[in-house]
């Protein structure tokens, strides 16, 4: 049984300062992107990555273009050094708009201000400290959702990321996600983890920010994938860009299911699994999800070589 390849792009949280920083000392193509990007926003994204500060990194509506450019910028790299493209690509949360891109649907510089302008809608819909994110790990999924719901007593609490077996994370009102995470504790969680995050992604409170994110998603010209695609919200292939843009959409306050994503990565046969992004959070979570899962990640010299290295017999 011959193995695939897929291609995996990460979401926030994977930022850093620095990142890429040896590959774009090496490689003038990852300069042209982050420049490409920067024209497209009208602000010096790679030196806002190379220097900070980070709290400016670390604003939604900056750390998503910056994370998506470091995706294609190694994607680009991947291509032009010879690398196979894939059978797949897939994106966690943000990420699927890396994967749009390498797919062939939208254009980087559509792209980055599609995802600037989805972090601000995101932002503005749930004001700084009302919001709040944790991971739960160590418990079955059902045993989260139903935390969620006693937990909720009329606000909004829901499992929003099914990572990992026994790594689910919950979002929603503060209070509500404070109260969820004890009743999680109670009922055995090995850790339950409040994330540093500034908005409560994938859960109802995000809805007014998609119905405003509709418009931003009509009015660019789109393309249809030219490598299957599997979407967070149905951890299926898209089979149509009706269906794509509108999954997108509803990405924003639906959960991302990752484990069930890679499953069907891997649901015919064995699969090498390329994390394209900085960062290596998805190479962790993605082994655990599925059998004949193997995993590589592109974020260093070293590790783009080795990749490279193992991937050439494809």
């Amino acid at each position: 049984m011959s193995t695939s390849l897929a291609f995996v792009f990460p979401g926030q949280g994977s930022q850093s300062l620095g990142m890429l920083a040896e590959l774009g000392a090496a490689h003038p193509l990852v300069l042209e992107t982050f420049k490409e990007a920067s024209d497209a926003l009208g602000y010096d994204l790679w030196a806002l990555t190379q220097n900070g500060p980070a709290e400016q990194l670390n604003q939604t509506d900056i750390t998503q273009p910056a994370i998506l450019t470091a995706s294609i910028a190694l994607w680009r790299l991947w291509l032009a050094e010879g690398g196979k493209r894939p059978d797949f690509v897939a994106g966690h949360s943000l990420g699927e708009y890396s994967a749009l891109v390498a797919a062939g649907c939208l254009s980087l510089a559509d792209a980055v201000k599609l995802v600037e302008r989805r972090g601000r809608l995101m932002q503005e819909a749930v004001p700084a400290g009302q919001g709040a994110m944790a991971a739960i790990l160590g418990l079955d999924d059902a045993v989260v959702i139903n935390a969620c719901a006693e937990a909720a007593q009329g606000e909004v609490v829901s499992a929003v990321n099914f990572n990992s077996p026994g790594q689910v994370v919950i979002a929603g009102a503060k209070a509500a996600v404070e109260r969820a995470m004890e009743l999680c504790k109670a009922a055995g969680a090995k850790r339950a983890l409040p994330l540093p995050v500034s908005v409560p992604s994938h859960c109802e409170l995000m809805r007014p920010a998609a119905e405003r994110f509709a418009e931003s998603i009509e009015a660019i010209d789109w393309q249809a994938p030219q490598i299957k695609l599997v979407q967070n919200v149905s951890a299926a292939i898209a089979p149509d860009l009706a269906t794509l843009k509108r999954d997108l959409l509803e990405q924003l306050y639906k959960p991302v299911r990752w484990v069930e994503s890679v499953q069907t990565l891997a649901a015919n046969g064995p699969v090498d699994l390329v994390e394209c992004g900085p960062g290596k959070v998805l190479v962790g979570i993605s082994k655990r999800c599925a059998d004949g899962v193997t995993t590589h990640n592109l974020n260093t010299p070293d590790a783009f070589a080795a990749a490279r290295a193992a991937l050439v017999r494809i």
